[in-house]
């Protein structure tokens, strides 16, 4: 009962998302792309499979992003869509004026507009408000408007009337402008067309209503909601896990690799034995990869609720390592010359902050903002200097200094490597502690310029990742058994199959 009841409570904000066109989940249809084996599915399949995963990826969403709602979106003025958009509606209201004005008035469509708006307001209505819903029904009962109509009696300023006062009922405080505005329109059609406007603010401002009272319920359920969901596209499209699979085996290589190298640096390892590895450490290390993941790629399915934030974190962790490598080039250099300002770190993030702003968009140039960062360190550095009464840096510094903070764009730059290494540190650290734990684990050297910032993302990191594991940790273990353990997962697999 409470998952149908969720499922279709998902379903109405969806029809209300889909309806202000908002694009929730672009990979609304990944279980049948490309990539997976070719099948013949039905539509009721396709449809049932895309329905499951849309409730998924909009439950997942409500509850984990505070932020998430529905606004109102319109075409861009000038583009094509919108173009068309504005003429097709400027004909329905101009014909509709027409026929208006006719003598004896044409009220057909003015009618079935009536019809429209009595249905929208009733879905405004809650359970029990059996008053106001007889009410609405009554001075909008579309039989007694067209026997009026046919005797040229029908009062439609009076109806566009209590359509307004019931509006002003039922909105939103927010809402309470645009009622008034509607109170002060004379001409009628730009009124009825005015109340459709008005009506879609109230429709999105109910399916947000509908949205925050549905988070903490869907934040309590979401594990076991989740997983269900997951496991039913999983049996309308067994193929949904083959992105995760490869995900997982990769990982697994990478471990072998590293054992196989740290194996053949030890003189006395023995070789011959069959390595050992942790399918936690192989799963950590392959979440540990998604912060360095190429998002043009598709990710593992299992990850798909969280590929947006996965992304922003890998962007701003991006941008912490250039501020990280800054920072030690500039302190291995001029050390000396700012160990006595103890704010230089602040000046040195608010320095590169802005001039880092977007380096994650293919037409950032990177170089250019690092050459603009070493000018105003050199700057900064030469003022904290005067102001001291100490001598300037030479020309041959400052050149020296923005040289080395130019060739952090490098590829295999050893300082960028360094500070990569390190992130990797921290959050591999972070991703060991027990899930309950909240404490951080210790800085590793050289990023201590960055650590309120590294600690932030570091926990939103580990919530993905430890909430990723609750619910998928199950598809994870069947995943990691049979490629760790193929032996012990055939002998399953024929123990479970029924003998002839």
């Amino acid at each position: 009962m409470r998952e149908a009841w969720l499922s279709l409570c998902c379903e109405a904000v969806h029809l209300l998302c889909v309806e202000h066109h908002q694009q929730l989940y672009p990979w609304a249809l990944l279980p049948f792309r490309k990539s997976s084996p070719p099948k013949v599915i039905t539509f009721d399949e396709l449809m049932a499979a895309t329905r499951n995963l849309s409730n998924w990826t909009l439950a997942h969403e409500i509850a984990v992003n505070a932020n998430f709602c529905i606004k109102h979106e319109d075409y861009p003025q000038n583009s094509f869509a919108g173009t068309v958009k504005q003429i097709v509606h400027k004909a329905f209201w101009d014909h509709l004026e027409s026929e208006l004005n006719e003598d004896p008035p044409e009220y057909e469509h003015a009618i079935k507009l009536f019809e429209e708006i009595k249905e929208i307001l009733l879905s405004f209505l809650t359970p029990g408000a059996n008053r106001i819903h007889n009410q609405i029904c009554e001075v909008l009962d579309t039989d007694l408007i067209r026997q009026q109509a046919e005797h040229n009696a029908v009062d439609i300023p009076g109806l566009a009337n209590y359509i307004i006062n019931t509006m002003g009922k039922l909105c939103a405080p927010i809402r309470d402008n645009d009622i008034k505005q509607l109170k002060a329109t004379d001409n009628i059609v730009e009124l009825l067309r005015q109340i459709f406007r008005v009506l879609d603010l109230m429709k999105m401002d109910m399916a947000n209503y509908t949205i925050k009272s549905l988070r903490p319920y869907l934040w309590h359920n979401l594990v076991d909601y989740e997983r269900t969901k997951f496991q039913e596209i999983l049996e309308e499209t067994p193929s949904a896990l083959n992105l995760t699979t490869e995900w997982i085996k990769e990982s697994i290589e990478d471990e072998l690799s590293s054992i196989s190298d740290g194996s053949s640096s030890s003189p006395g390892a023995d070789c011959s034995s069959k390595p050992i590895i942790s399918p936690t450490l192989v799963l950590n290390n392959g979440y540990l990869k998604l912060l360095q993941w190429d998002y043009c790629k598709t990710i593992p399915e299992t990850l798909i609720t969280d590929e947006v934030r996965l992304q922003e974190l890998r962007e701003k962790l991006n941008q912490l390592k250039v501020i990280a490598c800054v920072s030690l080039i500039t302190n291995n250099m001029v050390g000396a010359a700012i160990v006595d300002v103890p704010d230089f770190a602040d000046q040195l993030k608010r320095i590169s902050f802005p001039l880092l702003e977007g380096m994650n968009k293919k037409s950032f140039d990177l170089k250019e903002a690092l050459n603009a960062i070493g000018v105003q360190i050199c700057s900064a550095v030469n003022k904290s200097l005067s102001e001291r009464g100490l001598p300037t840096l030479s020309e041959e510094m400052q050149s020296n200094l923005m040289g080395q903070i130019a060739h952090i764009v490098e590829k295999n730059n050893p300082v960028c490597s360094l500070i990569d290494k390190r992130i990797q540190l921290f959050m591999r650290s972070l991703l060991a502690l027990p899930s309950f734990q909240k404490c951080m684990p210790t800085m590793p050297g050289g990023l201590s310029v960055i650590q309120t910032e590294m600690e932030f993302l570091g926990s939103q990191y580990a919530s993905i990742v430890n909430f990723n594991k609750k619910v998928y940790g199950p598809f994870y273990a069947n995943i990691l058994r049979k490629l760790l353990f193929p032996e012990a997962a055939m002998e399953k697999t024929e123990a479970e199959t029924p003998s002839n």
